[in-house]
């Protein structure tokens, strides 16, 4: 297979793992809006500390951003993944900032 085959390959895999996250997040969202805690919540939480373990173990990098490099020399932040540049750049403060957010308020659904 060409390089290019294979890096297309992995930003098509990369962006269907970014959907797949976008749903947890935003569940995790609008459950603790509409106060609905239970096994799916805890559930989409435990896939967001696995997914910062992954990148803690890769330095602070997804896995497949590390593979892509391999069949890439760009400087872009979406060379590796089917995103607007600017998305790409700031994806991590962006989804860390929702996940926060939704974690104080969970926390105060909590003690409430």
């Amino acid at each position: 297979m060409e390089p290019a085959t294979k890096l297309r390959l992995i930003k098509l895999l990369h962006t269907l793992i970014w959907v797949f996250f976008n749903f947890v997040i935003f569940y995790i969202l609008y459950a603790v809006l509409a106060n609905r805690i239970n096994f799916w919540l805890w559930f989409c939480y435990g896939l967001i500390v696995l997914e910062g373990i992954v990148l803690v173990l890769f330095n602070m990098y997804c896995p497949l951003t590390v593979w892509a490099r391999k069949y890439s020399n760009s400087n872009r932040h979406n060379f590796d993944i089917y995103l607007p540049e600017w998305l790409a750049k700031y994806n991590k403060l962006i989804y860390t900032s929702i996940v926060g957010v939704s974690f104080v308020i969970l926390i105060y659904r909590l003690i409430q």
